[in-house]
């Protein structure tokens, strides 16, 4: 049982740190990554889905995305969509081609992308921090009812809070990462 509750808190941080690394993905950095256009949704003829279910997504060189639509009538929606897109990005049509530079980051861009990056950060910690909460009154619960000794309570806490010092540390270290690539000019 305790098992269980430990497996089930470790799969749960798990799926807090993947989240956070999804939302690293769309903090945009100097470079160009297809990941960044991740959040733009293309109408398709009359619904709305992500752009990488209508176009290709390449990094054509250092600050500059290509992308290509998979029919040539989409060409003029993907680019409207890249550009309504909160992103800050001025897509430039080629043909069926549209290429996407990335603007280089200011030093206050920098900071404020630093900042979205560190409360991204706080929030998985919180995250992680409660679902340390709800294993360890599951564990509590079996306690209650007689299930488990004090000892395997005691012991079930001590490994849930190691696995919650490790998730933490993991979190710190995707953190530093995300500056170090920001700050990056």
């Amino acid at each position: 049982m305790i098992n269980d509750i430990k497996a089930d808190a470790k799969s749960r941080m798990e799926k807090s740190l993947e989240a956070l690394g999804h939302a690293f993905a769309k903090i945009r950095t100097g470079r160009a990554h297809p990941s960044i256009l991740d959040a733009v949704r293309v109408d398709y003829y009359g619904s709305e889905v992500p752009i990488s279910q209508v176009a290709n997504i390449t990094v054509e060189d250092a600050r500059t995305l290509a992308v290509t639509p998979w029919e040539k009538p989409m060409v003029g929606e993907v680019e409207k969509a890249i550009m309504k897109s909160d992103l800050g990005l001025n897509p430039a049509s080629a043909g069926d081609v549209i290429r996407v530079p990335m603007p280089p980051l200011t030093e206050e861009t920098r900071k404020g992308y630093t900042k979205q990056a560190r409360a991204e950060a706080e929030q998985a910690k919180v995250a992680v921090r409660n679902i340390r909460r709800d294993a360890l009154a599951d564990v509590k619960d079996l306690l209650k009812e007689k299930e488990i000794t004090e000892d395997d309570d005691r012991r079930a806490g001590d490994d849930i809070q190691k696995l919650t010092d490790d998730m933490v540390k993991r979190i710190d270290q995707l953190l530093q990462e995300k500056e170090a690539d920001l700050m990056e000019v």
